[in-house]
């Protein structure tokens, strides 16, 4: 039997990961880890700082000193630049564009990478981003690759943001989601890939609890057949 549990979920923005990498680390009761959340708060630093976040050099300045963490309240995990809980902030479409940008930058992934790595080596988790089962957690136990059409993405992006009261056109939801999809798909430094033995699941035409459904059956069936 494995002490420690890692799932690792992967796949392009606006796909449903953090909604159903939380509800199934909940099912199982594992921590949640929204590993895109930590790089939308080292973008939404640089943003503050005024700097262009796809300047290496500029981005790379900010790292001495900075701050980033994941604290789990209640359950819930809440982001936080410093002391200051950024977790609405961070959604807003200039920090999932700004994310992209610094998530190529290689100081800034190996800024992060050893604090994802020791929360994975602590807790039986769920940890959802671009490169978990290819580079964060090559031994994780599952292995999903979550995606969906551009366009059923951006319907999603759209819809959620309107329930926090922020109003965006479609067509630039969608373009954005695009070129963010070329971006972290064509970067040099762990591009958005699915992983050999990932698993893939194509949510275009399901529903949440569908996807949600399918992800949990997965996890089941894989711990089940390895014993774990």
């Amino acid at each position: 039997m494995t002490d420690i549990i890692n799932i690792a979920i992967d796949g392009p923005a606006g796909a449903g990961k953090s909604t159903i990498s939380r509800r199934a680390a909940e099912h199982f009761g594992f921590i949640y880890v929204d590993t895109g959340a930590l790089y939308r708060a080292v973008g939404i630093n640089a943003l503050r700082l005024g700097l262009d976040t796809s300047n290496h050099d500029f981005v790379g300045g900010t790292l001495d000193g900075l701050e980033v963490s994941l604290r789990f309240v209640g359950g819930a995990q809440r982001v936080y630049l410093f002391d200051e809980d950024v977790s609405e902030e961070i959604r807003t479409p200039k920090a999932s564009m700004a994310a992209s940008d610094v998530s190529a930058i290689p100081s800034v992934r190996e800024f992060l990478f050893d604090l994802q790595r020791d929360i994975a080596a602590k807790n039986n988790c769920v940890m959802d981003g671009r490169d978990i089962g290819t580079v964060v957690l090559p031994e994780a136990d599952v292995k999903i690759f979550l995606t969906a059409s551009p366009e059923r993405r951006a319907e999603r992006r759209c819809a959620e943001l309107s329930e926090k009261g922020i109003k965006q056109d479609f067509e630039k939801v969608l373009a954005e989601m695009i070129q963010r999809d070329y971006n972290d798909s064509h970067r040099e430094i762990a591009p958005l890939k699915a992983a050999d033995d990932a698993i893939l699941v194509d949510t275009t035409d399901m529903s949440l609890e569908q996807s949600l459904d399918a992800v949990i059956s997965i996890i089941k069936e894989k711990i089940a057949h390895e014993g774990i």
